[in-house]
């Protein structure tokens, strides 16, 4: 099981984490997605075949990229 904390400048609301939590959930492998609007960060655990550069992808396919 993998875990990453990304930060996501786009976030602004409760609405945006609930956005990307739906989109990332949906990637098979992904078991958790958290996000916290305040830190404008959510934090992502997952296993195979999700791989962070899938869900980064995801992050910037819905125009929410995560900062580098």
């Amino acid at each position: 099981m993998e875990k990453q904390t990304l930060t996501i400048p786009n976030i602004s609301c409760n609405h945006c984490v609930m956005t990307i939590k739906k989109e990332i959930s949906g990637l098979k492998g992904v078991s958790s997605v958290q996000g916290d609007p305040a830190t404008k960060a959510i934090t992502v655990e997952w296993k195979a075949p999700a791989t962070l550069d899938n869900i980064r992808e995801i992050l910037k396919n819905i125009n929410f990229p995560a900062a580098s």
